[in-house]
C-alpha cells in the first residue's frame, strides 16, 4: 500500500474529550450521487451545483508559515499527483481552481481533528482548528475522488471531480484505536506501516502494539539484549521471529506521527512474560519451566512480584520505551493471570504504575487491573466483561474494546478459514452495530476514552492475513469511533464501504467479501 500523508500527531486531541458541537443529519438513502465517505461525516449536505475538477492549472494554497499545515498540503499534492499526471503546486497564492488548506485559531468549537470542507466548481475550501482536522480533511478529500487517484500511474480520461458539497464534522471518541500483536506472530516494520495507512485512511488514530507475550519479545532494550538475543527468536508454530531494534521502532513512531496516528506500546505482565523470563529464568514463578514457547496457551507465565530483580528490570524496559515513545501511555497489560494470588496481583499493578508515571507516563491496563488501585490518570481497557462496576476510579478513563464486538481475530464465520471463536463469530454487521456508549454497565458515554479494535495473531503471520480478518470490520469500528451515534446507519454503511474494494485494488489491500456488503 502506497503511504501518502503526513504531519505531526496533536497528542491533546487523546487528552481532552471531543465537542460534540457538530450539527447532525440523519443519513438518506444512499443515491449513485451521493459520496460514498466512510467513516460518514456528523453533517454533510450536497449543494447541487457543478462539481470541482482537478485540472492541469490547480493549486494547493496553505500557509506556509505552520510547518505541519505545509507538510499536509505538500503530501495531500503528492497523492494526486501520479494518478492525475498534473503538476499541482503547492502555494500561498489563493485563487480560481484551488485547494485550500486553512488554520483559523477562532474555531476552537471544531476541536482538535474537526474540519469544514466546502466544494464548488472554483474551488476546494478546509478550515480545521489545528492540524489534524487539516489532515483528517484531506482524508475525506481522497475519498470524494474516484478511485483511481490512488494509482501510482498516470490515467488518461479520468474525470477528476469532487462534489459540491458542505461537510462539517468531528469525531465522536477521541481514541480511535486498533491493536496488533506483533509477538504471537512478528509483523516486519514494512507491514507495520501498511496497517498504519489503513488506520489512517479511516480517520483511526491510534496503533496499541502488543510488544511482548509468551512467544516472543520484540522491542530491543539496550540495557537488557538478552531480552532479544534470546527472547524473540520464534513464534506462535514456530519460526526465526524477530525484533524491532530501537532505530526500527522509532522509524515505526514517524512514520504513524505523519499519519496523525499514535503508536500506544505495551509490555504485557505480570503474565504472558515467558519470552522475558526466558531470558531471566531467576525471575520467573511461571508454572512451567521459561523456554522458548510456540504454543498458545495462556495464563501460566509470571514475574515473582515478591523479588525486587523484577521490578528493577520492568523500571529499565518502561525508562527506556518511554524515551523513545513521543504518547504519553504506557501499556502494561495485566491480563490473564492465573499464577498469583490477588493481594499478589494487586501489589504487582501498583508498584508497576508507580514505575511507569516515574518515567513521565500514563498507565493503560486491560480491565483486570481494576483489581488495584488506580490513580485518576490511569486508564482502563475493557475487554471481556460488559459491567465494571467501580471502573471509574476517581474520574479515571475506559477505552471498550468488547471481544464479542471489536476482536478483529474472531471469525466472521464458522467457515472463516483464518481466525478464532472463543469470544464470537463476529461479522460485518456485528462490529458495526456496536454502541461503546451503552456497551459496558455503570460506564456512561463521558466516562469514555474510545474504542480500540484488537487484532491477536495466534492465526495469521502475514499483513495479508490480518487485513483479512481486519477489512471490513475494521472499517466499521472506525464509523463506530468518528460517526455520531444518531448518524449511523447500517444499511447505508454496507453499500458506502462496498464501494471502497476498487480503491483497496489500488491500494493492494486484501479484504474479506462479506455477503453482508452490497458489492
Amino acid at each position: 500500500m502506497k503511504s501518502r500523508f503526513a504531519g505531526t500527531l496533536c497528542i491533546a486531541a487523546l487528552l481532552v474529550g471531543c465537542s460534540s458541537t457538530a450539527p447532525t443529519t440523519t443519513p438518506s438513502p444512499v443515491s449513485s450521487a451521493t459520496p460514498r465517505l466512510v467513516p460518514a461525516p456528523a453533517s454533510m449536505t450536497m449543494s447541487g451545483g457543478d462539481p470541482f475538477t482537478i485540472a492541469a492549472t490547480t493549486t494547493i494554497v496553505v500557509d506556509g508559515s505552520n510547518p505541519q499545515a505545509a507538510r499536509t498540503a505538500e503530501l495531500l499534492a503528492a497523492v494526486l499527483r501520479p494518478s492525475t499526471g498534473f503538476p499541482i503546486p503547492v502555494t500561498g497564492n489563493s485563487g480560481a481552481g484551488s485547494i485550500a488548506l486553512r488554520l483559523a485559531p477562532d474555531r476552537a468549537s471544531l476541536g482538535d481533528e474537526g474540519y469544514e470542507l466546502s466544494v464548488t466548481r472554483d474551488s476546494v475550501r478546509i478550515v480545521a482548528y489545528r492540524p489534524a482536522g487539516l489532515f483528517r480533511a484531506t482524508q475525506t478529500v481522497r475519498q470524494l475522488l474516484p478511485p483511481s487517484i490512488e494509482s501510482d500511474m498516470k490515467l488518461g480520461g479520468v474525470p477528476w471531480t469532487i462534489p459540491a458539497l458542505s461537510i462539517s464534522d468531528q469525531p465522536r471518541f477521541a481514541w480511535r484505536g486498533a491493536m496488533l500483536d506483533v509477538a504471537r506472530h512478528f509483523f516486519t516494520v514494512d507491514e507495520v506501516k501498511q496497517y498504519v495507512d489503513l488506520l489512517a485512511l479511516y480517520k483511526m488514530n491510534v496503533l496499541h502494539l502488543h510488544l511482548s507475550d509468551d512467544q516472543g519479545w520484540r522491542i530491543e532494550i539496550k540495557s537488557h539484549p538478552e531480552l532479544t538475543t534470546v527472547g524473540s527468536k520464534t513464534q506462535v508454530g514456530g519460526g526465526p521471529g524477530g525484533f524491532y531494534t530501537q532505530a526500527d521502532y522509532a522509524d515505526i513512531v514517524r512514520y504513524a506521527q505523519d499519519r496523525y496516528v499514535m503508536i500506544v506500546p505495551e509490555i504485557d505482565m505480570p503474565g504472558h512474560t515467558n519470552a522475558a523470563l526466558s531470558a531471566f529464568p531467576a525471575l520467573s514463578c511461571s508454572t512451567r519451566p521459561s523456554v522458548l514457547y510456540t504454543g498458545t496457551d495462556v495464563g501460566w507465565s509470571t514475574f515473582c512480584v515478591e523479588n525486587e530483580g523484577s521490578y528493577a528490570l520492568i523500571d529499565d524496559i518502561v525508562r527506556e520505551i518511554a524515551a523513545m515513545t513521543p504518547a504519553p501511555y504506557f501499556h502494561m497489560g495485566g491480563d490473564e493471570v492465573h499464577v498469583l494470588k490477588p493481594a499478589q496481583y494487586q501489589l504487582f499493578v501498583e508498584r508497576v504504575q508507580d514505575i511507569v508515571n516515574k518515567h513521565g507516563k500514563q498507565l493503560i491496563g486491560w480491565e483486570e487491573i481494576l483489581q488495584s488501585r488506580l490513580k485518576s490518570s490511569s486508564v482502563l481497557q475493557q475487554w471481556r466483561n460488559d459491567s465494571l462496576p467501580g471502573a471509574l476510579h476517581s474520574g479515571g478513563k475506559v477505552i471498550v474494546s468488547g471481544a464479542r464486538k471489536t476482536y478483529l481475530d474472531m471469525k466472521y464465520t464458522k467457515d472463516t478459514e483464518l481466525g478464532l471463536t472463543w469470544a464470537a463469530i463476529i461479522e460485518v454487521r456485528d462490529a458495526y452495530d456496536f454502541n461503546p456508549g451503552a456497551y459496558v454497565k455503570h460506564v456512561s458515554e463521558s466516562d469514555i476514552l474510545g474504542v480500540e479494535a484488537p487484532m491477536w495473531s495466534e492465526t495469521v503471520r502475514n499483513i495479508s492475513a490480518v487485513q483479512f480478518l481486519a477489512v471490513p470490520r475494521l472499517q466499521a469500528i472506525a464509523e463506530v469511533g468518528w460517526t455520531p451515534q444518531s448518524v449511523r446507519n447500517w444499511e447505508s454503511f454496507r453499500e458506502r464501504i462496498a464501494t471502497h474494494a476498487p480503491r483497496w485494488n489500488f491500494l493492494g489491500v486484501n479484504y474479506n467479501r462479506s455477503p453482508q456488503i452490497a458489492w
